[in-house]
């Protein structure tokens, strides 16, 4: 038996030691790829985080797997005063997991507390709402500055989630410890030695009857093929899913897949102006980013690491979406270019520390990149991080470029605004990229609800990132999932959000 397979078995027979007991047909055990960070919906910003939280916490609104809108928590919703008010109509006899109730009060306590909270994630996304009026106990009014197109969008988002106003006020800022909110399943416990995390089935839920699992316990794994392993040994149930593991796991009757196409991407960020570590070549000069762009083959780099599976793309949403700027395609390698353009800058064999996640697919994709730049001249130093000090540099601005993702939002104002606008938070757009020019443009697009104007728009921002390139966007990926053959009722969303309404294990 080789070393890797007994780690592997090693790592199957510890999940199993610690769920011995505590698993039955009513808990379902779900594979993450990484630790989720803080479990308040107004901090946290990693997407395994965002499947920890949304059992918990019901939102405002929901998408189908088709991309349509949905209320959870309203009946309905209505636009007045020519899209500047949004009046919410919510459910009557829906509680917080405390026993409070959700009324429209706490949701004008939610959306303030969003906009207020010291180091909220969420101020920006909702930035046009202006006053939250109460018109009775059931009715709510968002009042806006102006028009604002993605407002729906976000509120089927984080900031859409609702938390119990009482439990937020006790416990101040140590909230992420022990969430509340009006979801199907409540917080249980949250073990560090082991990184597990229990949500248990909370009783009063408004919707129970969807509901047929009393526990949920998350195991995060980086390793995309121990998850693999502990789904096919019976210590998983569900995980996230590689696409290096794809082939493979087609061939085993042990498992049953599905998989969406996302609403993301991939792509290497360049520090701009975020601390000295932007004072270098790359950093500083948009010929030595573009060298490397074109340094890089998009089409082998997915066939190579993902077997094909994902889309290469160059723009912040996918080449189909209606949203994708035609005239702007992906540009092929071209390796004279760039040993052109770095000569032109006056470079020579420029050195790049290029962060990446410690975890094996990670690090073939920098890999990967990595050699393919050496042939234009770069020379490109990876250095493979885990995810708790990954999200500590790029705040601080401790880095020169890194590899990284963005799970994708339904409009398109979700997957470039808070991450490239002058205005957005450090959290998000850590690269330091400010270009009036690209704010002005993206302000115009959200206040027009016509695609093909709003589109009129992005294709000037487009003009701007694609020179400036913060971000070289690379492939779009899809979501994929393995689970036991018993489980039924899973839908796999775009959004790659689990959703636990009608799931069960035969």
């Amino acid at each position: 038996m080789t070393i890797r397979k007994l780690l592997l078995t090693a790592a199957c027979l510890l999940i199993a030691a610690l769920l011995a007991g505590g698993a039955s047909a009513q808990t379902l055990r779900i594979g993450l790829g990484d630790d989720p960070d803080l479990l308040d919906p107004a901090l946290s910003r990693l997407f395994s985080g965002a499947n920890v939280i949304v059992p918990m916490c019901d939102r405002l609104i929901d998408i189908s797997p088709e991309l349509d809108l949905v209320p959870q928590l309203p009946t309905e919703w209505q636009w007045t005063d020519a899209n500047k008010g949004l009046v919410i109509k919510l459910r009557q006899g829906v509680k917080f997991q405390d026993g409070e109730k959700l009324d429209a009060a706490a949701v004008k306590f939610n959306i303030e507390r969003y906009q207020t909270l010291p180091g909220s994630n969420r101020k920006a996304e909702i930035s046009a709402i202006s006053e939250v009026q109460i018109v009775d106990d059931h009715t709510v009014k968002l009042v806006l500055s102006a028009p604002f197109a993605p407002l729906l969008s976000q509120l089927a988002n984080w900031a859409g989630m609702m938390v119990s106003p009482k439990a937020a006020r006790e416990a101040g800022e140590n909230f992420a410890a022990h969430p509340v909110c009006a979801g199907p399943f409540k917080f249980g416990q949250r073990v560090a030695q082991d990184r597990r995390i229990v949500l248990e089935r909370f009783a009063d839920y408004w919707n129970k009857d969807a509901i047929h699992f009393d526990r949920i316990i998350f195991l995060p794994m980086p390793d995309s093929t121990v998850r693999l392993a502990n789904v096919r040994s019976g210590g998983l149930d569900l995980t996230f899913m590689a696409a290096t593991d794809l082939v493979e796991a087609r061939m085993d009757r042990r498992l049953k897949l599905a998989g969406s196409p996302g609403l993301g991407y991939q792509g290497i960020y360049i520090n701009l102006n975020n601390g000295p570590r932007a004072k270098n070549p790359l950093g500083q000069d948009a010929r030595v980013r573009e060298a490397l762009e074109l340094s890089i083959d998009r089409v082998a780099l997915n066939d190579v690491v993902f077997d094909g599976v994902h889309e290469p793309g160059n723009q912040w949403v996918a080449p189909g979406n209606p949203y994708y700027v035609k005239s702007l395609p992906i540009p092929g390698r071209d390796l004279a270019r760039a040993k052109q353009l770095l000569a032109e800058a006056n470079v020579t064999n420029p050195s790049i520390n290029f962060l990446a996640l410690a975890s094996p697919v990670p690090l073939q994709a920098a890999q990967v990149i990595q050699a393919m730049a050496r042939e234009a001249g770069f020379a490109i130093k990876i250095q493979a991080t885990e995810m708790a000090a990954y999200i500590d540099l790029q705040v601080k601005g401790e880095f020169e470029a890194m590899l990284w993702g963005w799970s994708g939002k339904i409009d398109p104002h979700g997957n470039i605004y808070n991450l490239l606008s002058c205005t957005a938070p450090r959290a998000y757009n850590f690269v330091g990229y400010c270009n009036p020019d690209v704010n002005r443009e993206l302000d115009a697009a959200r206040l027009v609800e016509a695609p093909a104007e709003r589109l009129q728009h992005y294709a000037k921002v487009a003009e701007h990132v694609l020179a400036d390139r913060p971000i070289i966007y690379l492939w779009h990926g899809k979501f994929l999932y393995a689970m036991n053959p018993k489980l039924t009722g899973f839908t796999p969303y775009p959004d790659g959000v689990i959703r636990f309404q009608g799931m069960r294990m035969q």
